[in-house]
């Protein structure tokens, strides 16, 4: 009959206690001494305006077909001494630039036909080093996104107008508002001339009918 009884038996490096780790007091110094490297990205002097998630397409006029430009962040930098905004966008992972290009106030964005969480517009772009006239589509992942990145860029657009230009219009307008101030009360005041007029002629006619009727 086979023995239940619990085995006493230990094996001598299971009794034995670890031996501890001398200490020579030796220095080992690494062999490659990393520094800490300052990574410039170029937007130190800017204030983002806008930041979205998205998707980047360029249109290929030689192939007649719309190409990738890559997924990543879509931005809106204001520099903080000219004013000036340009739009950046980098791939998520390798954070190569997808399109780099100034908003301009020539510059409109329409949505895309048959989509509407993406927009289309037209730029110079200078995102491979050099001006190329490009035709960009953005798609994001919700309409409101897409609504979002469509007003910001038009507003953009509209302030990178000379300030010349901006206040010759309100002087333009405000002439415009005293003009047609005026011409109400030139037409105010010849309708109150018309009522006296025909006022007085009806009296004088009144007067007439009643002198004639006396004298008969």
């Amino acid at each position: 009959m086979a023995s239940k009884e619990p085995d006493h038996e230990h094996r001598e490096d299971e009794d034995a206690a670890p031996a501890e780790e001398e200490d020579t007091g030796a220095q080992i110094a690494p062999i490659i001494k990393l520094e800490e490297v300052a990574v410039s990205t170029g937007e130190e002097n800017e204030d983002p305006m806008l930041d979205l998630s998205s998707k980047l397409y360029r249109f290929d006029k030689e192939g007649n077909q719309w190409k990738e430009r890559g997924a990543g962040t879509v931005k809106l930098l204001k520099h903080k001494e000219t004013g000036k905004v340009r739009l950046v966008m980098r791939q998520s992972k390798t954070l190569k630039i997808c399109a780099n290009h100034l908003v301009l106030p020539t510059m409109t964005v329409q949505e895309h036909a048959g989509n509407d969480k993406s927009c289309l517009w037209h730029a110079s772009d200078y995102a491979d080093g050099e001006l190329k006239d490009e035709l960009f589509c953005i798609r994001f992942a919700s309409v409101e996104n897409c609504k979002t990145f469509m007003q910001m860029f038009q507003e953009v657009a509209e302030s990178q107008k000379p300030k010349e230009e901006n206040k010759d219009a309100s002087a333009a307008a405000g002439l415009l508002e005293k003009l047609s101030v005026d011409e109400k009360k030139t037409e105010d005041k010849a309708g109150e001339e018309k009522k006296e007029t025909e006022a007085t002629e009806k009296a004088d006619t009144d007067k007439k009918d009643g002198e004639a009727a006396s004298s008969t």
